[in-house]
């Protein structure tokens, strides 16, 4: 029996190659669907993983199939020893990617090219300067769209992740669209998810189905091409016929994924949780540091998996905060 056939494959034989590592739970954003208004309790220093436990946690996950890490935060590129950590994480022979607010791009370019970081998911959710203020309430539009081009002219392949609010920016649905005529990005539309502190409201949420109707508006039928999805997709792809990039709807909430999931996440301070949506958490690093084996740990986690959304299965569920209110806030989860 092969390792990817063990401890990380749960009950409905989805079997998980993918781990999303929190590097850190700090931000020099202020997102407000990200991270509550009033800021969060930042864990202490002591109790977030070392550079070092970082590589040999994520080492026990790659022995048993693990291929393809994700590096978040937070802002991962805020870590101080992010060199280290990537240089250690390149040994491990797997697709190493991050996802970045993009601030700090032009510091690390040179470090994501030494250790062949090419795939970077920059979060942007707006095309408008003063927009770009009121929901991150930092002056960094400029400096982010600058550093968009500086990964392209360096042929990094770059993912625009845009999270959908209703009376906020689906009216620049289009003119992302528009930005893939001539860059070759893939822009993914994220619907607005429930996370503590962020005043998820169904109502602010714009769903796949009202995206493809803006798209559709103003775009002939014929000139809107679906690709084919990419295997574990999140994102369900489309194209402008003669674009150079494409975009995609990641939508977790009308229409999800759950069936192809292969991903697995760890908190900043050695948490695993096995689905976004999940209360639930099971602490690594306190037996890792204890000298115990993590793989029973995990495999329980991977079990314990539900099949849809941590459970809930229906709209209905989802719009009960007792269901999703003792989450963690998803700065402290990891994007």
């Amino acid at each position: 029996m092969t390792a990817s056939n063990t401890i990380l494959t749960d009950g409905f034989g989805r079997k998980h190659n993918y781990l999303r590592i929190s590097l850190l739970e700090k931000c020099n954003l202020r997102c407000t669907y990200c991270m509550p208004a009033d800021g969060i309790a930042l864990s202490p220093k002591a109790s977030l993983m070392t550079a070092e436990e970082i590589f040999a946690i994520a080492q026990t996950f790659v022995n048993n199939g693990v291929d393809k890490i994700r590096l978040t935060g937070g802002e991962p590129l805020l870590r101080k020893d992010f060199p280290e950590i990537v240089s250690k994480l390149a040994a491990l022979n797997i697709s190493l990617s991050i996802t970045t607010n993009g601030i700090l791009i032009d510091r690390h370019i040179e470090v994501l090219k030494q250790f062949k970081i090419k795939k970077i998911n920059l979060s942007l959710d707006t095309l408008i300067a003063s927009k770009f203020h009121s929901i991150t309430l930092r002056n960094q539009f400029e400096k982010v769209i600058d550093n968009l081009h500086l990964l392209l002219n360096n042929d990094f392949k770059v993912k625009v992740n845009v999270v959908l609010m209703k009376g906020f920016n689906d009216n620049e649905i289009v003119d992302f669209v528009k930005l893939t005529q001539f860059l070759p990005i893939s822009v993914r539309f994220i619907e607005f998810m429930p996370f503590a502190g962020n005043e998820w409201d169904r109502s602010k949420m714009v769903s796949q189905k009202e995206v493809l109707s803006f798209v559709n508006t103003h775009f002939d039928e014929n000139q809107v091409e679906k690709l084919e999805d990419e295997k574990n997709f999140t994102a369900r792809t489309y194209k402008i016929k003669g674009f150079q990039g494409d975009f995609g709807i990641i939508s977790s909430i009308t229409n999800p994924f759950c069936d192809s999931c292969n991903r697995i996440r760890l908190t900043a301070d050695g948490k695993i949780k096995n689905c976004l949506f999940s209360n639930s958490e099971t602490d690594l690093l306190t037996p890792f540091r204890n000298g115990e084996s993590i793989t029973d740990l995990i495999s329980d986690s991977i079990q314990n998996k539900k099949k849809v959304r941590a459970g809930m299965t229906t709209i209905a569920k989802i719009n009960d905060p007792t269901l999703h209110s003792d989450n963690r806030s998803m700065i402290s989860i990891g994007g």
